[in-house]
């Protein structure tokens, strides 16, 4: 029996389906040889569910199952655009509407720094070759009759690493990505897609049903509380146990980890750096390197929760194989960074172990109690903006640190841009930012099942749910003192 589940669009559902099908294949131990009837599985026609024609829709889940086996292997971007999905929107971003009363001010062209909009018996028309898209004449326009058509892929990309090529399609500048996944939940086409390791995770846990020295661990992040909501966090923590996985650790219990050591390194560090910023999501830690790079030495030296969780583990077991399971495509570049490569193995997403859970046809809903590895309330926040700085200030105050700490918690990458533009200029009013690349934190991450206002209660109520109200007493069973949560 399947899960009870609700997508929030058919491209999410055709993401998804297309997930389960490889998931399912992958492991019968069949998906080389029946890899060509996916797209016909998923696309049975003889009618078309969302294209122009079935042949079509079967050459984009083709290449929708490439991806989800782990994409072009040259291409070491995370997030690729699937050509034949990109429906090349209208690349003139702004145009003049029927709301052109064609005033005598011309307020419209007067501020057009290129001479772009002429008039033809009063009414302004824009000049698309001389159309440099600054939006000028938008803001001077009294009637607001400007309309700006921004495609929703490059207007959800704050880093600036979408354009188009010649025929109009999306491309994405690898130099410039921050693998966000921003573009990819705001394609209404679904023609950006994050590359999968579902399959390499499958193969991993068939290789330790038959080899006991392989010990495969999974370590979800606390942004799962937000995602299966029809069954308690215990059942999702025992239906992952059934996917053979050798145990389920919170990542709540790295955040524990990181938030103690981040405090005291911000008491070490920051008078003589004058401020600090998070290092916990990895978007956001690549936009400071890409576009402040002169600001890459206040980012806090202390790694993620993610990778603070897979130290611990590995301490423990020198067997352990580490998987991350969260809402972050960005989590899937983090594991590949030089200092970073031996902590975690794979990284898959909460779309991926939802189609994980339905090709083994596990139910949730039936399936008992798993205990799950405690965290404290702090650690479990993190999965929401603002929990970093709850957690570090929590810190600060039961260890009683000297210090003065005033954050300046960053809601989603423009909010982030905002407070690194006002640093830049040594005009930032505090000392410690709290950067997170999606609004409203990890619970809105572009892999998650679906997004929305509820999302942070059922976080809060996740964390209230720990035994450990605090995080000394998380962390009392562990010897961390011998992990190195600094980057390497």
């Amino acid at each position: 029996m399947q899960n009870v589940r609700k997508f929030e669009n058919d491209v999410q559902l055709i993401k998804y389906e297309v997930l389960r099908e490889v998931a399912r294949f992958a492991m019968e131990g069949t998906l080389e040889e029946k890899l060509d009837t996916i797209p016909l599985i998923i696309d049975p026609g003889p009618e078309p569910r969302t294209r122009c024609c079935i042949y079509k829709e079967r050459a984009i889940t083709k290449e929708r199952v490439k991806l989800a086996m782990g994409g072009n292997k040259e291409n070491k971007n995370i997030v690729e655009v699937i050509d034949i999905a990109c429906d090349r929107c209208p690349i003139n971003r702004f145009f003049v509407t029927e709301a052109c009363r064609g005033c005598l001010a011309h307020r419209c062209s007067e501020a057009c720094p290129r001479g772009a909009i002429y008039h033809v018996g009063g009414r302004s028309y824009i000049d698309q070759d001389k159309c440099v898209e600054c939006g000028r004449c938008k803001e001077a326009c009294p009637y607001n009759a400007i309309a700006d058509v921004m495609r929703p892929c490059r207007k959800a990309c704050v880093s600036g690493a979408i354009s188009n090529d010649e025929s109009k399609k999306a491309v994405i500048d690898n130099d410039k990505c921050i693998q966000c996944g921003a573009c990819v939940i705001q394609c209404p086409f679904g023609a950006i897609m994050d590359k999968s390791f579902i399959v390499d995770v499958i193969k991993i846990l068939d290789e330790s049903k038959k080899n006991k020295d392989i010990h495969v661990y999974a370590i979800i992040a606390p942004a799962i509380s937000s995602q299966f909501t029809y069954a308690k966090i215990e059942q999702v923590v025992s239906g992952i146990k059934k996917l053979g996985f050798h145990d389920v650790v919170e990542v709540a219990l790295g955040a524990d980890m990181v938030a103690l050591n981040e405090a005291e390194e911000f008491k070490e560090t920051v008078e003589e750096k004058g401020y600090v910023t998070s290092s916990c999501c990895p978007a956001f830690v690549s936009y400071i390197k890409k576009y402040y790079p002169q600001l890459a030495d206040k980012i806090s030296n202390t790694v993620s929760p993610m990778i603070a969780t897979a130290r611990l583990i590995k301490d423990i077991d020198d067997k352990a194989k580490v998987v991350f399971i969260g809402p972050c495509i960005a989590k899937k570049a983090e594991i590949t960074e030089g200092e970073l490569k031996e902590d975690v193995d794979f990284v898959i997403t909460f779309e991926e172990l939802a189609a994980m859970l339905d090709a083994a046809e596990i139910n949730l809903a039936e399936c008992g109690d798993g205990e799950l590895n405690n965290a404290s309330y702090f650690g479990r926040i993190f999965a929401r903006s603002g929990g970093v700085t709850e957690s570090i200030k929590h810190v600060i105050e039961v260890k009683k640190l000297d210090v003065d700490f005033t954050p300046v918690p960053c809601d989603g990458l423009k909010e982030c841009d905002k407070s690194l533009k006002m640093a830049k200029v040594k005009r930032l009013n505090g000392n410690f930012i709290e950067g997170m690349a999606c609004q409203g934190g990890c619970i809105a991450g572009p892999a998650s099942l679906h997004h929305g206002p509820k999302d942070k209660n059922e976080v809060d109520k996740y964390g209230k749910l720990a035994l450990e109200k605090d995080i000394e007493s998380s962390l009392r069973v562990f010897e961390i003192k011998n992990i190195d949560l600094n980057r390497k």
